[in-house]
């Protein structure tokens, strides 16, 4: 690297490693169950506890996986591709490898968005160590225990090329990654329960220079927010290295959410450390054109092409459809309240954007954590109370508390907005309302017609408290002004 000027800015240069848990039901190599939370040491076999004798069998339904992944991510699936074993000595690792693919992996060279995907790969989970602090006891043991529950977790491991730039850009791709997975239904990508794990490579370099600084890995990040402050320190502690004359080491490296600090765990292995060599009991994977028309056949459409055709074609905002896509339930409510909408008959209905609007901006909050197609608010529902804004049948303002009400209890909007008195203020009672609040409000008439158009809001304020929102505030701005030009 170049030597270090004070004032000269860095560029980070940031790969990511991403491994993934499949959903299948039973491990890579064996017929033991999947499970999550079970008690230690009951989701195991002589296969995954590898003791002597045993043979290992490729699980087809990770192979499946696998492949769906790798034509999802536009990558060349290769012909003939090879497992091996990778040798190291972990204490949950109990056979002293593990079966990964080397130097010929299932799938090469594809794309998520801007960012080039390396490789796609299969491999088993290592087991679990669980530490316990320096007097704390795990299951009646001090120290470290092992649990192989998750020993031969199926896993597919994505790399990418070094094409992210900085820690935010790291998390939104990551976050884009997750939903396409999720979408794809491979993988329930839960990170706070491991099933999606993301370590990132990170290096800087002086602005606009193409050699590429020494890199150093964190390790096993396991949320979004954890992954963008572990690459901001690192990225930190590197120009500060650097600046200060020192060179970065090539290491493997801990980010301390709590703390903030980085530690480092071990140098850096190279690949000659592992001593790969082919698994000599396994067979090479060669798809069939079967295999691979069917994985393709399974394949949905992707959040990136579904953000994509919202824009396109309802002409919502990027960044509307982007939530919508990526949220991969929260856009199948919206397009079955749009196809609600077009189908409601001939009144007049809420457009594509309107819609995204109640359900982005009015319904997610409501839901808090729970899923659309869990809550008691059905698309044909608020698709109904959105058409019935529109026809002005109901104030927003009076819709969103009749959503407050759905968001509970569910229920029809019509029947809950003539239940509850809600409905539309007839002309002569708001006329009525109108005249009092400008009889009432004098001060801000004469600001109005001194010509601070502000002070129409407490006319507008007082009407809307009046009729208990039941008053389109448009169409009171409209009468008060009318009133006054008259009655200047």
């Amino acid at each position: 690297m170049p030597e270090p000027v004070a004032d000269r800015p860095y560029e980070p240069v940031i790969g990511l490693e991403i491994h993934v848990q499949l959903a299948t039901r039973t491990k890579m190599f064996c017929g033991c169950a999947l499970s999550f939370g079970e008690e230690p040491n009951t989701r195991t076999c002589p296969v995954c506890l590898g003791h002597p004798g045993v043979l290992p069998t490729v699980n087809a339904q990770a192979v499946h996986f696998a492949l769906m992944i790798g034509l999802a991510l536009g990558c060349e699936i290769a012909p003939r591709s090879l497992f091996h074993r990778k040798n190291y000595f972990y204490p949950d690792l109990p056979k002293g490898y593990q079966i990964s693919q080397y130097d010929v992996p299932l799938a090469r060279n594809g794309a998520l968005g801007d960012v080039r995907i390396h490789r796609v790969h299969l491999e088993e989970d290592a087991a679990k160590l669980v530490h316990a602090g320096a007097s704390g006891r795990i299951h009646g043991a001090a120290g470290s225990v092992v649990d192989f529950n998750r020993g031969g977790t199926p896993l597919v491991e994505i790399v990418t090329e070094p094409d992210l730039r900085s820690a935010a850009e790291a998390s939104e791709w990551l976050r884009l990654l997750r939903a396409t997975l999720r979408r794809m239904g491979v993988s329930d990508v839960n990170m706070e329960e491991g099933s999606l794990r993301c370590d990132a490579n990170v290096s800087i370099r002086p602005a606009g220079e193409a050699t590429l600084g020494t890199k150093a890995e964190l390790k096993n990040m396991n949320s979004f927010r954890f992954l963008q402050r572990g690459i901001d320190a690192e990225i930190a502690r590197q120009e500060q290295v650097v600046r200060g004359g020192g060179t970065v080491t090539q290491e493997t490296l801990h980010f301390d959410p709590v703390t903030g600090d980085i530690s480092s765990l071990r140098s850096k292995e190279e690949a000659h450390d592992y001593r790969y060599f082919p698994e000599p009991d396994l067979v090479p994977l060669a798809p069939t054109e079967a295999m691979l028309s069917r994985a393709d056949d399974a394949l949905p459409e992707l959040p990136a092409a579904r953000a994509e055709r919202l824009e396109r074609d309802l002409e919502l905002a990027p960044e509307t459809a982007r939530l919508l896509a990526f949220r991969g339930e929260l856009g199948d409510f919206f397009e079955a309240a749009v196809a609600a909408a077009n189908g409601g008959g001939d009144g007049a209905v809420a457009g594509p954007r309107a819609l995204a609007s109640w359900v982005t901006v009015e319904l997610v909050p409501r839901l808090g954590d729970t899923e659309p197609t869990e809550s008691p608010v059905t698309p044909e529902a608020l698709a109904k109370l959105a058409g019935m804004v529109s026809a002005k049948a109901v104030s927003q303002s009076a819709a969103k508390q009749v959503l407050d009400v759905m968001a509970i209890d569910g229920g029809d909007p019509e029947a809950l907005i003539v239940e509850r008195g809600l409905g539309m203020a007839a002309a002569d009672e708001l006329g009525a309302i109108v005249d009092g609040a400008i009889e009432q409000n004098a001060a801000a008439v004469e600001q109005i017609r001194s010509g601070n158009e502000k002070a129409i809001g407490a006319i507008v304020g007082a009407v809307m408290r009046e009729t208990k929102g039941r008053a389109d505030g448009g169409e009171v701005q409209r009468m008060i002004r009318q009133r006054l030009t008259v009655d200047g």
